[in-house]
């Protein structure tokens, strides 16, 4: 891959560097300071901590963002090299490493090149500047009669100068903080901003090379492997663990409170003590009581909650009564991240020092959170990101990292490697909270809204580790001195947690919404991609097709008559335009489509979907025959990669809507396999269509997250509108569609 490993030592007696010295202070995404300087720099003010230029002219450049195969690393070197002068060939990226990188906080909610990107946009062209401005001393004329290219300054008199020269003489240019002071280029000035590159992290991947964390080797590793309770609550009551410790290839058997772990010398040697160890254990049978899996609309109503308004106006508009009254509830159940790969981790402890190898999305949260369960100086500990091999959320990565944490300080010295089994995975890692949308509106004589309530129960989608108030990590709660999680805290809107995107962006003169956080959590929860967005998109975008159908309006039409911002009005045009929308067109009782539309986040990009369908009456079994995408992302900077990301979303999207769902019983996690969890398969995926409607003269928002709501949705739409059947709740599995054409 195109990346750089250094050590901190080594880093900083480079010869001839531009030497990086920058500051890890703890970054708040709602970040204080300079409004005008891009957020991620407001934490990260020092040049020199995004870009270095050693003597033979490779530009490195560092980000807090994570690469978790949303091709992010490449769309960030592309803005470098652009506003650098520079090839592609001369970037490289370093990411996520809190030995090196600036501290961004979280790699989530789609703004990594909306937040990283534009500070280093700004931070490339103040280096550049910086550059330009020794060579107009040295040649003694003015910077704008220089030119660049690929790393060299010309004159219009031949004379040159590289950055590899300047970076050998002038170590300490870059070391100064960022300003405002210098303007990035036009986008008319870009060469590789708006062009699809190839992305650097897949030839790993497509060649069976060392791409993920899971692939990683060290000399002398020890491999690991952990044993958990049966389930939420129980307690380790007697464990004789001495057949263990006589198998082959046993290093040793580590027990702390609930926590049990073992190391050997080769992964089958582990895998064959775990199960051992599985049968010398002995739990209680405490449990903690699951709600009906099959009825949770009223089990998520009767936990207590924390509700708030966080979406009114109009209330002194008074409902004309002759408005016709609708009200519909959705829901989605609890969701599983299904990474192929099961969570994995490396740690190694050395000289006091530890050092954790994590595909976390967030590396500096979790060092922090490992410093406090380790009792270890932050100072002591430090984490590095290496790809993991799927995952949008916060899935087991950084349990796993706990727990070859725990098990390498057995064992100073010997790096360990620690992955998860899948039935770890989906017993365990945390999971995507159910949830419940409830959705009334009144509808005037003229087809228009003129009132819109709105209720979303749901517990917190954000327990990542980081969070005030406690650790969020599973090991943590399970030593003989455990560590309590930290309180779900409300995140403000337009982000939002479960409330996010529950807010509908329609022109509505009076609407009420309210976010119902629940605080009893009898299931472990956390951020999966799109937080509550998908949920509430799925229930705002199929009441907007009921509605309409009442108002007897095309459902695009229906949405276009209740909006004003012109991005999202183009957007909607595009996807219908592009897909042959048809207005009244009918259903055949086996064949129809579907619309829908959202901002993600109601502050991100623009999604409007059309999805085609058949609905096989005999079996229930829905399948979809083509997918039509419009998507505005504002500056795009690599075509194909957006284009990914849709593409993906959609994929996605369909997987959860037609058949993800955990269950479980009223004592423990049932779902412990892909038997017990089907995803969609390659057979099933459609026709994909995606038109980019990007401006370049707009900001860049992130593509990773805006089609899977409008997606759930617009299926719900195309199977209504083909066989009459309105399924309000996911997974639309066959036998939930039979039960409604009956």
């Amino acid at each position: 891959m195109n990346t750089v490993r250094l050590s901190r030592r080594a880093f900083g007696k480079l010869a001839g560097a531009v030497v990086a010295t920058f500051s890890l202070a703890p970054f708040a995404e709602f970040a204080w300071g300079e409004p005008d300087l891009p957020v991620d720099l407001r934490a990260n003010r020092r040049l020199d901590g995004w870009i270095r230029i050693d003597k033979e002219g490779t530009v490195t450049i560092f980000t807090g963002k994570a690469e978790l195969g949303q091709g992010i690393l490449t769309a960030l070197s592309q803005i470098a090299a652009d506003e650098l002068d520079v090839d592609l060939d001369r970037v490289r990226m370093i990411s996520a490493d809190t030995t090196r990188s600036p501290n961004e906080n979280y790699t989530f909610g789609s703004q990594s090149v909306e937040q990283s990107g534009a500070a280093l946009r700004l931070a490339a062209a103040q280096a550049r500047a910086l550059l330009l401005g020794v060579a107009s001393r040295r040649f003694n004329v003015s910077a704008a009669d220089l030119r660049v290219e690929n790393g060299v300054m010309l004159t219009a008199d031949g004379r040159r100068m590289t950055y590899a020269e300047i970076a050998s003489t002038e170590q300490e240019l870059l070391a100064r903080e960022v300003t405002t002071d210098v303007t990035p280029k036009r986008p008319s000035e870009y060469k590789l901003v708006g062009k699809s590159v190839p992305r650097i992290d897949l030839p790993a991947k497509f060649t069976g090379g060392a791409a993920f964390v899971q692939d990683m080797r060290l000399p002398g590793m020890l491999f690991g492997r952990v044993v958990r309770p049966p389930r939420y609550g129980a307690q380790l009551v007697s464990l004789d663990d001495a057949s263990v410790r006589a198998l082959a290839g046993v290093v040793a058997v580590v027990r702390n409170g609930n926590f049990l772990g073992v190391l050997a010398k080769r992964e089958e040697q582990a895998i064959a003590a775990r199960h051992a160890l599985q049968e010398a254990a002995q739990w209680s049978a405490d449990y903690v009581a699951l709600p009906d899996v099959d009825h949770l609309q009223p089990a998520l109503q009767r936990l207590r909650s924390a509700d708030a308004v966080i979406g009114e106006s109009g209330q002194d508009t008074p409902v004309p009564d002759s408005a016709t009254q609708l009200e519909a509830t959705y829901s989605r159940p609890y969701l599983s991240h299904a990474s192929i790969g099961p969570s994995c981790s490396v740690a190694l402890l050395k000289d006091g020092h530890m050092t954790v190898w994590s595909h976390t999305q967030g590396a500096f949260p979790l060092r922090g959170n490992l410093a406090t369960v380790l009792e270890m100086p932050m100072n002591a500990v430090d984490v590095v990101h290496v790809p993991g091999s799927g995952c949008y959320g916060h899935n087991g990565a950084d349990d796993v990292a706990l727990d070859a944490a725990l098990l390498a300080r057995e064992v100073p010295g010997r790096s360990v490697k620690i992955q998860w089994m899948r039935d770890d995975e989906f017993a365990w890692a945390p999971i995507s909270p159910a949830m419940v949308m409830r959705a009334q509106a009144a509808l005037s004589r003229e087809g228009r809204i003129v009132d819109w309530n709105y209720e979303v129960w749901s517990n917190s989608h954000a327990m990542r580790p980081g969070q005030p108030g406690g650790v969020n990590l599973l090991a943590a709660w399970h030593l003989a001195k455990p560590f309590q999680p930290s309180v779900p805290a409300p995140i403000p809107q337009p982000y939002g947690n479960g409330d996010r995107n529950a807010v509908p962006l329609y022109n509505l003169a009076r609407k009420r919404v309210t976010n119902h956080l629940l605080l009893d959590a009898p299931i472990r929860t956390s951020s999966l991609r799109t937080l509550g967005a998908y949920g509430n998109v799925f229930a705002i975008e199929s009441f907007m097709d009921e509605l309409a159908l009442a108002a007897n309006t095309d459902p695009v039409a229906f949405r276009l008559a209740h909006l004003g911002d012109p991005r999202a009005i183009a957007v909607v045009h595009e996807a219908a335009s592009q897909s042959g929308w048809r207005a009244g067109l009918k259903g055949d009782g086996q064949r129809g489509r579907g619309f829908a539309y959202a901002r993600y986040k109601n502050i991100g990009a623009y999604a409007a979907i059309v999805v085609d369908v058949h609905v096989d009456r005999s079996t229930g079994v829905i399948s979809v025959t083509k997918v039509t995408a419009a998507v505005d992302v504002g500056r795009v900077i690599n075509p194909d990669g957006v284009k990914n990301q849709i593409e993906g979303g959609i994929v996605q999207a369909l997987s959860w809507a037609l058949k993800e769902r955990v269950t479980f019983n009223r004592t423990e996690i049932t779902t412990r396999s892909w038997q017990d969890y089907p995803i969609l398969t390659f057979a099933e995926v459609p026709p994909i269509d995606v038109v980019l409607m990007g401006t370049p003269d707009a900001a860049s928002l992130g593509a990773g997250e805006c089609s899977l709501g409008p997606t759930a949705a617009a299926l719900a739409n195309a199977v209504a509108h083909a066989s009459g059947a309105r399924l309000r709740d996911l997974p639309m599995v066959p036998a939930k569609v039979l039960e409604r054409l009956a």
